[in-house]
C-alpha cells in the first residue's frame, strides 16, 4: 500500500516506528496490518512512553491477587473467598468532542473492564477536570459529560457513589473525564482475560458493529487542536441498555458456567484487534480472525473497519471447543447476538481472513494462507511490544520562579467571615450536590456512605465487610511541584478511606498529562510517578491497575500534569464507618497533625485561597512529610476501630476553616472554638492547604490522646460541638446556615441556575 505522511498521521506512527515495523516484518505492512500497528503501537495501548516510569510503582502485596497490566483489572482479596476488582481508565478527548457520549462511553468501557473478569459491578466513580465555567464552551462541556455519565449509570444500574469535579483555566476545550469502577466476586469464580487452548472458539457477543470508533486509540494519542472536529466519527456511541443485558449475562455466565470458558476480554480501545491480540499475547498463543462473521450493523464495511472498529457493548469470549453450543444458546437466552468469529491456534500469530468474496461465490474450499483473503498476518509479539522511549525531562525555568515566589509578601487576610463564604462558594470547594443528585447513588442498596463526603463506603452484601472509594488528585498543585503533587494525591486519597474508617489496600491510578515529547512535560509525568511512588511505599498501598492518557493538549497548551488516584479501603464492619460531619453536642473536636496552629505563608502555595482572594494567582512550593503522614493516618485509622471517633474529616481544598465548615454543614452542629489562638499568618492558618490534616470529634478525647501519644502522632484540640455557628477564637463568627447557603449556591450560580431556586439544594 502507499504511504503517505497524512496516513501515518491517521494512525497516530512516526515515520521511524512505520520503518521500525516494516524492519520486524522485513516486509511492508498491508493496509489492515498497518491499521492494527498503529492501534496497539498508539500510547493509549501501548504506553510507549510511560510503560519504563510505571515500573517505579510498587505493585504486590498480601492480598493482590493480579500482575498489573496482566489482566483488566486489579483484583484484592479481601477475605472469606472474596474480591474486589478496581480500575479506572480515561475517555478525555472523546469528551472534548461529543461530551454526553464521550462520557456515557467511558462508563461503559470501565464497567466492561470490571465484568469481564466475572466480577459484579457495584459502584462507579469519576474524576472530572474542566475550565472555568465563565466560559459557554465549558458549561456546554461540562453538562453534557455529567449527563453521560448520569444517563449511562443510571440505565445500567450501577451506583455512581462518589468521585471529584475541579475547574481550573488550563482544562478549558481539553476537559479530563476518569471513570472508576469496582466489582466483587467470589476468587474461584474469576475470569481471566487469556485466549488458551488452539482450537477454542473465539466468540464475539453483544452489538453489532458498526463504524463508530474507528482511530479511537489514536485519536487519544494526539493532541486536540482546530481539525478536532474532524474526528467526531472516532467518539463511540453506547446503548446502555444493551449493557446491562451482557453484564448480567456475563456475570451469570462466570458465576454458574464458568467451566465452559477460558476466556473473556472486554472490546475497548482499537476493538477487535486489541481484544483478542492482547488475550494471545498473554499465553503465548495466536489467534486467526474471519471478518466476514463478525455481525454488522453498516452495509460495506472493510475488513479494515471492522478489525479497528470501537463499537461499544462487545465482548470476545473465549469457549472451550466442546460448550460453544452451550455459551451460545446462554448469550441467546439473554437476547445477545454471539457469533463465533474466529479460532485460537498455536502460530503466535495473528491472522486476519476475509472469507466473504470466497462465501459469495458459493466457494466451500478450506481456508488456505494464499490468495486475497488473508488481509493480515502478523506475529502478536510484534503487536505488543511497541517502542519505548525514555525522554529527556527538563525542568523549565518558568517552574523555579513560580516556586521561589515570596507568599509571605502577601498582605494577611482582613475580613476572614467574608473569605470563607467566598471560598465555600467558589466551584472548586462548593457542594457538588448539583452534579450527583443526577447519578443514583442508591441503587443495589449496598451505598452506606454517598457522594459528598471522604470516600463513599459501599457494603459488601453477605459479610459484614464494606469497601471505601475515592477519587483524588490536584492539578494545580502538580503543576507547582510534580513529585511533591504526585505523592500528595497519593496521600490524599489515602487519607479520604481513613477518614470513614477504612484501611487503604490498593490504588488505580489515571495519569493526565501533555505531550510527552516536550521535555517540561516529560519533567511532570517523571516527577509526578516518583513521587506516587515514595507516597506508595511509605503508606503500604500498592498499585494494583491504571491508565495513562498523554498528549492533553489544545492547541499546543498542555492541561495542568494531572495524576488521579482511586482508592480502596477495607472495612471489617460497616457499622464502623466514620461519618464526616459533627455528631453530638458536647464532643471534643481535635486536629490530628500539628501540635499547634501557627500559619506559615508556605501553607498557601497552590491554595484556592489564592486564586479566589488574590486575583488567580498560582505560584509556591507544596510540600509533604510522609512519614508524618503515615503516623496521622495510623493514628485516625486505629481510633476509629477503637470506635473513638464520632467524626472525621480531611482538611483539603480551602484548608482548616473549610473543613471545619463543611463538618457543621453536614452533621447540622455548631463548633465552639472561642478560645482558639491562631500565631503566625492568619490566611495560612485558616486558608493555607498543608497536608497530614485530619479534623475529628470524640466523646473521649483523654483516650484520643492517650492513643495519639502511643501512635507518635501529633493533635491538638481545636473546641467542642455546639451552638449552631462557626466560632473559631476571634477570627470567624459565622452561622451554619449562612456557610450552608454560600456552600449549596456556588456551582448553581456560577452555572447560572442560582435564580431558580433561590441557589438552594435539598
Amino acid at each position: 500500500m502507499t504511504v503517505d505522511q497524512r496516513t501515518l498521521e491517521q494512525i497516530a506512527l512516526s515515520w521511524e516506528e512505520y520503518r521500525l515495523a516494516c524492519e520486524r516484518l522485513d516486509r511492508e505492512p498491508s493496509e489492515v496490518e498497518l491499521g492494527m500497528i498503529g492501534a496497539l503501537w498508539s500510547e493509549h495501548c501501548g504506553y510507549k512512553n510511560s510503560r519504563p516510569l510505571l515500573e517505579l510503582f510498587p505493585t504486590s502485596g498480601p492480598r493482590v491477587l493480579t500482575e498489573i497490566g496482566k489482566e483488566n483489572a486489579g483484583v484484592i482479596d479481601i477475605g472469606d473467598g472474596l474480591c474486589v476488582a478496581l480500575k479506572i481508565e480515561s475517555h478525555n478527548h472523546p469528551s472534548a468532542i461529543e461530551p454526553y457520549q464521550g462520557a456515557a462511553t467511558g462508563v461503559g468501557g470501565i464497567v466492561r473492564d470490571i465484568f469481564a473478569l466475572g466480577a459484579r459491578p457495584v459502584a462507579i466513580l469519576d474524576s472530572l477536570r474542566f475550565g472555568p465555567l465563565s466560559e459557554a464552551r465549558n458549561r456546554y462541556l461540562f453538562n453534557g459529560v455529567v449527563g453521560g455519565i448520569g444517563g449511562y449509570g443510571n440505565c445500567l444500574g450501577v451506583p455512581t457513589v462518589g468521585g471529584e469535579v475541579s475547574f481550573d483555566g488550563p482544562y478549558s476545550g481539553n476537559p479530563l473525564v476518569n471513570a472508576m469502577c469496582v466489582g466483587v466476586a467470589r476468587i474461584d469464580r474469576l475470569v481471566w482475560s487469556r485466549a488458551e487452548g488452539p482450537g477454542n472458539p473465539l466468540m464475539l457477543v453483544g452489538a453489532d458493529t458498526g463504524r463508530d470508533g474507528i482511530h479511537g486509540a489514536t485519536f487519544a494519542s494526539v493532541e486536540l487542536d482546530e481539525r478536532s472536529e474532524e474526528r467526531r466519527p472516532a467518539v463511540q456511541i453506547g446503548d446502555p441498555f444493551l449493557e446491562k443485558l451482557l453484564m448480567e449475562a456475563c456475570c451469570e455466565l462466570a458465576e454458574r458456567h464458568g467451566d465452559w470458558i477460558v476466556g473473556m476480554q472486554d472490546l475497548g480501545a482499537a476493538g477487535l484487534t486489541s481484544a483478542s491480540v492482547e488475550c494471545a499475547a498473554k499465553v503465548g498463543t495466536g489467534v486467526e480472525i474471519d471478518v466476514a462473521q463478525v455481525p454488522r450493523r453498516e452495509a460495506g464495511m472493510t475488513p479494515y473497519e471492522v478489525m479497528l472498529s470501537e463499537s461499544q457493548e462487545r465482548m470476545l469470549v473465549i469457549a472451550k471447543r466442546e460448550h460453544e453450543e452451550d455459551v451460545r444458546r446462554h448469550f441467546q437466552h439473554w437476547e445477545l447476538h454471539c457469533a463465533t468469529v474466529g479460532v485460537v491456534t498455536d502460530d503466535g500469530m495473528a491472522t486476519v481472513r476475509d472469507t466473504s468474496t470466497a462465501l459469495s461465490a458459493g466457494s466451500s474450499a478450506p481456508l488456505t494462507a494464499g490468495g486475497d483473503r488473508v488481509v493480515a498476518r502478523l506475529p502478536v509479539g510484534l503487536l505488543t511490544d511497541p517502542p519505548q522511549y525514555v525522554r529527556e525531562s527538563v525542568k523549565p525555568q518558568w517552574l523555579e520562579d513560580l516556586q521561589r515566589y515570596d507568599l509571605s509578601h502577601l498582605p494577611d487576610v482582613g475580613d476572614t467571615n467574608d473569605s470563607l463564604l467566598r471560598l465555600l462558594s467558589s466551584p472548586e470547594v462548593s457542594s457538588k450536590r448539583w452534579v450527583w443528585r443526577q447519578y443514583d447513588h442508591q441503587v443495589l442498596t449496598n451505598t452506606v456512605v454517598g457522594p459528598g463526603s471522604d470516600a463513599a463506603v459501599v457494603r459488601v452484601k453477605g459479610t459484614r465487610k464494606a469497601i471505601a472509594l475515592a477519587t483524588d488528585g490536584d492539578g494545580r498543585i502538580c503543576f507547582l511541584d510534580p513529585y511533591a503533587g504526585g505523592a500528595l494525591a497519593v496521600a490524599e486519597a489515602a487519607r479520604n478511606v481513613v477518614c470513614v474508617g477504612a484501611e487503604p489496600v490498593a490504588i488505580t491510578d489515571c495519569l493526565n498529562f501533555g505531550n510527552p515529547e516536550k521535555p517540561e512535560v516529560y519533567y511532570q509525568l517523571e516527577q509526578c510517578i516518583r513521587g506516587m511512588a515514595a507516597a506508595c511505599r511509605a503508606l503500604g498501598v500498592p498499585v494494583v491497575s491504571g491508565n495513562v492518557s498523554l498528549y492533553n493538549e489544545t492547541s499546543g497548551e498542555p492541561v495542568y500534569p494531572t495524576p488521579v488516584v482511586g482508592m480502596m479501603g477495607l472495612i471489617d464492619d460497616v457499622e464502623r464507618a466514620v461519618p464526616m460531619g459533627f455528631q453530638d453536642k458536647g464532643d471534643q473536636v481535635f486536629l490530628l497533625g500539628v501540635e499547634s496552629l501557627r500559619g506559615e505563608a508556605a501553607d498557601l502555595a497552590g491554595s484556592e485561597y489564592l486564586k479566589v482572594l488574590h486575583h488567580g494567582l498560582v505560584a509556591g512550593r507544596p510540600r509533604i512529610d510522609l512519614e508524618l503522614e503515615a503516623r496521622v493516618q495510623r493514628l485516625c485509622l486505629e481510633a476509629a476501630r477503637r470506635g473513638l471517633l464520632k467524626s472525621a474529616h480531611d482538611c483539603s481544598r480551602g484548608g482548616l476553616a473549610v473543613a471545619l465548615a463543611e463538618s457543621c454543614i453536614e452533621g447540622g452542629q455548631g463548633l465552639d472554638a472561642r478560645d482558639l489562638v491562631i500565631e503566625g499568618r492568619l490566611d495560612a492558618a485558616l486558608f493555607g492547604e498543608a497536608p497530614s490534616r485530619i479534623v475529628v470529634s470524640t466523646a473521649e478525647g483523654v483516650a484520643l490522646a492517650a492513643l495519639a501519644r502511643e501512635q507518635g502522632a501529633p493533635l491538638v484540640r481545636l473546641g467542642r460541638v455546639a451552638g449552631q455557628g462557626l466560632v473559631l477564637g476571634k477570627y470567624v463568627d459565622a452561622a451554619i446556615d449562612d456557610l450552608r447557603d454560600a456552600f449549596e449556591a456556588g456551582l448553581p450560580r456560577a452555572l447560572g441556575e442560582a435564580q431558580a431556586d433561590g441557589g438552594k439544594h435539598a
